[in-house]
């Protein structure tokens, strides 16, 4: 049972992976500041690098929102479901969901089921988990406002291809500063997993950090998944928001940059998404006559809104299937279960294709390009 969990929450790890791809490179690549191809590859190298930097956040998912206690294999495996099937859910449609929300929802609501509020930190969760996941995107969007508003005061008297040509190379750097904080959060979500799973196994100690090994996997698989771009939510993110020029990405990614580091120099399990995007929509604020596509800043909202609850439904229902059959059964019937949802969501993305070749193409309000035939509302 518990290789099947630690197999499970490397599979989330690489879903957290294409998943969050676009907050790095989304502005890059809508650019053309770097292909889509090497744009994901650069990131997934240094999503793996980010991993070895910190190991705060992993703690406060190990230790700091559940009861250690009251844990059990059974609880982190019917988590890792309702993270999964949301990540994969809001890849499909195109949304910027948190990864991070959905493995936090997921771990709270099995742990609800199987033991009850008493078990979950309320507290800690709202401090660095919910009030975090408010103020984060609006915090990003006022200093990605300011910065595009100054650049482009500071660059007015160039010319437009000039200035492009420059701050393409400026995208790629603060593009790799975005990947490289984003090792330094989201790896660490999946450690934490992981690490509270050892420690439910009796395996670890309860004040145990994760070990080596678990840093390593969890750094590959989620530089696996990046490599493999999550091309649905770049095509949101760098051309659904806000038509990007260079410089645009540039106080976007810089803004990202340095918010998710002081997050996860604190330990505070921020959503890497809601920055990025708040950055973002900052710098469609921030330059005069750029248009902020409100409708899809409004669907994903609400995607933010319904991540934690429907996350922690699935947790609390795989939950409480795993229980009602009992034992090592239960935790493989819901794999079962959770394979056949991931093969329905993949075959069903396959009709309808977002890849490297058509993802900059023009927005037209859906994620699928037009030249497909069956265009899904983004």
């Amino acid at each position: 049972m518990l290789v099947l969990v630690v197999v499970t929450a490397l599979a989330f790890d690489f879903t957290n992976g294409f998943h969050d791809t676009g907050n790095a490179m989304a502005t890059a690549i809508a650019t053309k500041a770097l292909s889509p191809r090497v744009a994901v590859a650069l990131a997934g190298v240094l999503n793996l690098v980010g991993a070895f930097l910190s190991l705060s956040v992993a703690a406060t998912i190990a230790s700091g929102l559940v009861d250690t206690g009251v844990v059990t294999l059974p609880v982190v495996f019917a988590g890792l479901c309702g993270g999964i099937i949301w990540n994969l859910l809001t890849w499909f449609f195109g949304i910027p969901s948190s990864s991070s929300h959905a493995l936090i929802g997921g771990v709270i609501g099995s742990t609800l089921a199987a033991a009850g509020g008493k078990a979950v930190e309320w507290q800690s969760l709202f401090a660095k988990v919910i009030i975090p996941a408010g103020l984060s995107p609006v915090i990003a969007a006022g200093v990605a406002t300011l910065g595009t508003f100054l650049l482009y005061r500071i660059i007015k008297n160039l010319t437009g291809g000039a200035r492009n040509h420059g701050f393409r190379f400026g995208q790629i750097g603060s593009a790799s500063m975005v990947a490289l904080a984003h090792g330094t959060n989201d790896a660490q979500k999946t450690m934490g997993v992981i690490t509270l799973a050892l420690i439910a196994n009796g395996t670890l100690p309860s004040d145990a950090s994760a070990p080596f090994w678990v840093i390593l996997t969890c750094g590959l698989a989620i530089a696996l998944g990046t490599y493999m771009g999550g091309w649905r939510i770049i095509r949101t993110l760098g051309k659904g928001l806000v038509e990007i020029e260079s410089p645009q990405g540039v106080a976007a990614q810089s803004s990202s940059a340095a918010i998710i580091l002081v997050s996860s120099h604190f330990g505070y399990s921020l959503s890497t998404t809601h920055v990025a995007t708040g950055s973002i929509i900052g710098t469609g604020l921030g330059k005069k006559g750029s248009e902020v596509r409100w409708r899809v800043v409004g669907r994903m909202v609400t995607g933010w809104t319904f991540t934690l609850p429907m996350s922690g439904l699935v947790g609390a229902g795989s939950y409480a299937l795993a229980s009602a059959i009992g034992g090592t059964a239960g935790v493989v019937v819901d794999g079962v279960l959770l394979l056949a949802v991931i093969a329905a969501i993949y075959l069903r993305s396959r009709t309808n294709k977002v890849n490297h070749q058509n993802v900059n193409e023009e927005w037209v309000g859906t994620v699928v390009p037009a030249a497909s035939s069956e265009p899904i509302a983004a």
